[in-house]
Parts: structure tokens; C-alpha cells; sequence
């Protein structure tokens, strides 16, 4: 059966695919700032707060606000949380005593001309219950406590909002006679549904990258000794064909590839704007489509109605021999792809993006293949450093970590790239995404489709080998940094921190406990000789 595959464009974004490898959960609710000043009766936690509006007893609309660093902490449940009148401040700065007198009403006020503990104090002293302060910006901003502050016995809320949802709520008390608010800040769950749906994608995304990998490594073989029994004397003819459809991976591209790799993310961390986001949506969309059309010419040519279609070409300038079943599908890939990018917005797009982001995974893992466990070792060793420093240690050199800034897309304008998978939280009240890089599937991807292709030359059984060790490996490594992910109050982690550990020190345990090790590290499949072949005497 032969595959027509766009081995050059695929491999041309494969860069690109595996530059995200850290795992982001949907907007963070509490942020622990170092950064910002904190000490006794200044030390709350920058929390995000729901701010639901009611206009003559019916409620709006809702906006996202960020609370200070004093004043009491907020109620966690909605049906706790009072609903409080709210009053335009007079002055609108409250840096003096309000002229309108005010009976546990929460006071709307705008930013500028004194501190916010200050403003918070008088508040509190004219009778407010909670105070609103409007920030100059489009964005929220961290409300802290200055040095020389003293009076920070503060014992009312105090909640920035965007400047957008100061205009809505002045003009709604402009228009209407009744104007309430309430203030709460959810928590999010420890798990959420979302994060096991995903675990379940990615961990049978390479299941089903592994199993067709090996497949054709088998079929190859096969192939290979059929050769060999015929009396054939082109052995060394038939490896060069075997390696041909595939690319594989040596040590100075395993290196080079971090190098690369890392260019091209400063790239993106400083050109990250709408119109770069449309360019990598371009990109991903054609990797989409040659991915989807790869698969399903795979999967339609295992059943006898289509095999016919599948063995049959046809010769388009440009292209060269096509099969009949691939011009079929073309035109279906190549509408569902530009749907795709075209409607990318609406709520439920998330899964077309899922599936051409799995049907392109597939592909890569076939296309894409390291020869050894040295290679292997390299690679991922290589991988997990890149994904600390951009992480982590990116923090101090470009004030952000570019790795979380590139994958969520900021000053895009979008919910991020769309090199990821991405599921909505289900039960989190402040929706979101659970999503996981391409990176965190494709690397840790390529050593255990490696070791399937190892089991099944060598004809070694499920228990005997070293695939199934190296999927639970994988697995729980994948639960670990969800783990971690929730134990660090929703911070992006970086997944191969936990999943190189788990895959690749499970291999080379197994391997060196087996006697394999040596074998795994320079050949990474059986021996095959090419036998000596009688020649006949008329020949």
C-alpha cells in the first residue's frame, strides 16, 4: 500500500508543532506576586473576582475584576455573597469624604489623585460596604500598598475593574434608578473532567501514532525477507527504500533542533500579534489538511470497498501519481480545514482544531522517527532543558516566562496558538481551557512509537517488551504534571519536566536490567543480514 504524503510540509512546520510543550489550564484565579510589596494587613493574594450586575432587579451582565492586596478576602460562593447597592462616587476620585451619603451601599470610584488605601479608608468611613475603583486601562492592575502607608486596617473589599466595565456600569447608573452588585471569587475545582478527556487524547493519540508506525516498519520487513528468499542480491538497495519514507532523526538534529527551536519562539514571543497568529492559523490549517487527508486515506484503504481506489493513481502535473481515493478526499480535508480557520471563534471549534491537530500528530510520528535510544536519549534530554528554560528560567531575561506568553497567545488577541489541543473546562466557574502543547505528545510520541517498532521486529511479547512499559510511563507522567499543574494554583508547567523522567528513565531501566541496552542504544531493531546468494553456474 503506498501512502501520498506531503513529507516537506509537514515536516516544514514540525518546528513549529512541538514549540509549546507546557501545559496551561484556563486563566489563573489566584496569583502569588513576589514582585508586588507585601506585609502585615497588605498580604492577600491577587485573587480574580465576579462582579454580576443587576439593573432594576435584573441582572446584565457580568465582569472579571482583580482584588487588592488589603482589605478582608472575598466570599468563594455565589450564594453567600451579598447583593449591594451601588453608588457613583462624589468626587469620583473618593480622595476626600463622598458629598452623597452612603448606608452599606458598595461605591463605584475612578483610579488616580490619591492611593487606593487611601481611597478604601475613606470609603470605609462614609458608610460604603465595598469599593470599586475603575482602572485608567483596558487591562486590570494589581492594587498594593505603598511604603510609608500606615492606616492599612482596612475592612471593606476592594476590587479593580477594567476601564470598559467602568463606562458600562457610570452609564447604567446614569439611566436607571436601581444599580446592584455582588462580589465573589469562585475557586476553581482541584480536577476537572476537561484535564481526564485530555490525558485520554494524548495518550491514545500515540497509541494509535505507535501501532500504525509499527505497522509499516513490519510490512517493511516482511517485505524485506521476501526479498531476501527470493535469492534477491540487493539487500543493502532495500534498507536505503525502507528509510526512504521516513526521516529520520540523528544527534546533530536532535541538537540543532533545540537551537531551532528556540529562535523561532523568541520570534513568535516578540512578534505575537493578531496578524502573526493569522500566519501560524495558515500554517497549521495546511499541516491540518495534509495530516486529516494522510489518515484517511490510511483508515479507508483498510477496507476492501476503497483498497481498489487506494492501489489505483492517476498523474496531475506537479503533484505526480495520485491515488484515486486520495482525490476524493482531498476537497472534504481541504473544506473542513478552511472552516476551521475561517470560524475558529465560535464556542465549539475547539474540535475541529482537536481533530487536525491529532490527525496531524499521526502523521508526523510517521514521518518523523529516531533510529536508536541514543538518538531518543539526546532528543528528549535536549527537549526537556528547552522546556525549563523558556518556562522557568526564561522569567528573568524577558520579565515573563515566553513559553506561557507564546501558548496563550498574549497580545494576540486570541486564546492562544493553535498548536494545541484544547478542551473547555467543564465544571469551572471560570470556564477556560485545558490545553496541552503539540511538543508534550510528538517527543515523548517518538520514543514510544521507537519502542513499538523494537517490540515487533523482535517478536517480543506485550509483557516481554518495552511498549507497554513505556505507555504507562508516558500516562503517568502526563497525570504528574496535571498534578503538579493543580498543586501550583493553575500555573503553566512544563510537562516534560515530569514525562521525560517517566518514559525515558523506565527505558533505559528496562533496558539495562534486560541486557538490551547496548543493542537498544546503537541498532534499535533486530539484525538482518544480507545471506550470501549461490550463483548458478549459467549465470
Amino acid at each position: 500500500m503506498e501512502f501520498k504524503i506531503g513529507d516537506c510540509s509537514i515536516c516544514g512546520v514540525f518546528v513549529v508543532l512541538v514549540l509549546c510543550s507546557t501545559l496551561v489550564s484556563g486563566g489563573d484565579i489566584v496569583h502569588q506576586d513576589d514582585t508586588a510589596p507585601s506585609r502585615p494587613g497588605c498580604s492577600n493574594n491577587f485573587v480574580l473576582v465576579k462582579v454580576p450586575i443587576w439593573v432594576d432587579g435584573i441582572e446584565v451582565t457580568e465582569f472579571v475584576g482583580v482584588g487588592a492586596r488589603f482589605g478582608p478576602t472575598l466570599e468563594s460562593k455565589e450564594k453567600r455573597a451579598n447583593q449591594t447597592r451601588l453608588a457613583f462616587a462624589d468626587p469620583p476620585d473618593c480622595c476626600s469624604t463622598p458629598r452623597n451619603k452612603l448606608t452599606g451601599e458598595a461605591i463605584l470610584v475612578h483610579r488616580g489623585n490619591c492611593s487606593f488605601t487611601t481611597k478604601a479608608n475613606v470609603a470605609e468611613d462614609a458608610g460604603a460596604s465595598a469599593i470599586l475603583i475603575i482602572n485608567n486601562q483596558t487591562e486590570l492592575f494589581k492594587m498594593v500598598c505603598e511604603k510609608n502607608e500606615a492606616d492599612l486596617d482596612i475592612g471593606i473589599p476592594a476590587v479593580m475593574l477594567p476601564q470598559h466595565a467602568g463606562t458600562s456600569l457610570i452609564n447604567f447608573l446614569g439611566n436607571s434608578s436601581s444599580v446592584s452588585v455582588q462580589l465573589y471569587s469562585p475557586k476553581r475545582p482541584m480536577v476537572d473532567i476537561a484535564e481526564v478527556f485530555l490525558w485520554l487524547m494524548a495518550v491514545a493519540t500515540i497509541l494509535c501514532a505507535s501501532y500504525w508506525s509499527a505497522w509499516r516498519a513490519r510490512e517493511a520487513a516482511i517485505e524485506q525477507d521476501k526479498l531476501l528468499k527470493d535469492g534477491s542480491n540487493e539487500c543493502n538497495g532495500t534498507e536505503v527504500s525502507r528509510s526512504g519514507v521516513v526521516l529520520e532523526i540523528n544527534i546533530v538534529s536532535a541538537v540543532l533542533f533545540v537551537v531551532v527551536a528556540s529562535c523561532f519562539l523568541i520570534m513568535l514571543y516578540k512578534l505575537m500579534s493578531s496578524w502573526f497568529i493569522d500566519v501560524l492559523v495558515v500554517l497549521f490549517s495546511i499541516g491540518g489538511f495534509e495530516g486529516l487527508q494522510t489518515c484517511l486515506v490510511a483508515l479507508l484503504s483498510c477496507f476492501r470497498w476503497f483498497e481498489r481506489f487506494g492501489q489505483s493513481f492517476i498523474k496531475i502535473p506537479f503533484l505526480g501519481p495520485v491515488s484515486y481515493l486520495m482525490l476524493a478526499i482531498s476537497p472534504f480535508c481541504i473544506a473542513f480545514a478552511v472552516l476551521w480557520a475561517v470560524y475558529r471563534h465560535i464556542s465549539f471549534a475547539w474540535i475541529g482544531q482537536d481533530i487536525l491537530g491529532i490527525a496531524l500528530i499521526i502523521t508526523v510520528l510517521q514521518i518523523v522517527q529516531i533510529p536508536n535510544l541514543k538518538v531518543g536519549t539526546v532528543l528528549l534530554s535536549c527537549s526537556l532543558l528547552y522546556d525549563l528554560f523558556w518556562v522557568f528560567l526564561s522569567k528573568p531575561l524577558f520579565h515573563k516566562s515566553v513559553m506561557i506568553v507564546v501558548a496563550r497567545g498574549d497580545k494576540s488577541g486570541e486564546d492562544g496558538i493553535p498548536m494545541l489541543l484544547k478542551i473547555p473546562r467543564l465544571y469551572d466557574p471560570w470556564k477556560g481551557y485545558s490545553i496541552i502543547g503539540f511538543g508534550d505528545i510528538i517527543l515523548p510520541g517518538l520514543l514510544v512509537a521507537f519502542s513499538l517498532r523494537y517490540d515487533w521486529l523482535c517478536n517480543k511479547r506485550l509483557r516481554e517488551g518495552y511498549f507497554l512499559w513505556a505507555m504507562i510511563a508516558y500516562g503517568l507522567g502526563l497525570l504528574t504534571t496535571y498534578v503538579a499543574l493543580n498543586l501550583m494554583d493553575g500555573h503553566g508547567q512544563p510537562a516534560l519536566l515530569y514525562i521525560v523522567p517517566f518514559t525515558l528513565g523506565t527505558f533505559l531501566t528496562l533496558g539495562k536490567q534486560r541486557g538490551d541496552l547496548k543493542h537498544l542504544w546503537t541498532r534499535g531493531e533486530p539484525d538482518r543480514p544480507c545471506p550470501h546468494v549461490q550463483l548458478q553456474p549459467d549465470d
